[in-house]
């Protein structure tokens, strides 16, 4: 690098034939070489910028002009989106409002099935508990009965001689043959 500046340096020290010179100064010469180039730039590629340029504006234009009809759109499908959600909406209030009034009547309907099943339940127990305390009260008249009887045959059986025997038995046949003549 140090070479390609000495070189540069030697080249200054030439002395100027005639109105051809080299000029040293790198800021100026940049600011014309700079100048020289935009100069060209603009003069051949104004055409070209300006085609670029109306391109990308109709591509712009174009994206805008689909957005509003996108929007448009979205904007119909969201009002009937709204109108079809207040529409489920009342439809999901009426069916909870069924829904509850048939809860209730449900409820309501059990609770008398139940208080009718408890009644009967009641009773049938009550018929229940009569039956057995009837059942109860028999099975006791009959063992009295038969403890009565039993008691009743000893004393017979003990006090009872034969001859007594027969003449009760006589005495029994002649009521029972008076009741056949009074019919």
């Amino acid at each position: 690098m140090k070479n390609v500046t000495h070189s540069f340096v030697f080249l200054a020290h030439w002395p100027s034939a005639g109105s051809f010179g080299l000029n040293t100064d790198i800021l100026a010469t940049n600011l014309i070489n700079l100048t020289v180039v935009v100069g060209v730039l603009i003069f051949f590629g104004k055409g070209v910028l300006k085609d670029l340029l109306d391109n990308r504006k109709q591509r712009i234009l174009s994206t805008i002009r689909n957005s509003e009809e996108l929007r448009r759109g979205t904007l119909e499908q969201l009002e009937k989106a709204r109108i079809r959600l207040q529409k489920v909406e009342l439809e999901a209030d009426e069916y909870r409002m069924n829904g509850y009034s048939e809860i209730e009547r449900e409820k309501a309907n059990l609770i008398k099935a139940t208080s009718i099943s408890l009644e009967q339940l009641e009773k049938s127990k009550n018929e229940t508990l009569y039956f057995e305390k009837q059942r109860a009260m028999n099975q006791v008249r009959q063992r009295v009965f038969q403890q009565a009887v039993q008691g009743a045959l000893g004393t017979l059986n003990s006090c009872l001689n034969t001859e007594l025997h027969f003449r009760t038995i006589r005495a029994n046949i002649g009521i029972l043959g008076s009741m056949e003549w009074k019919r």
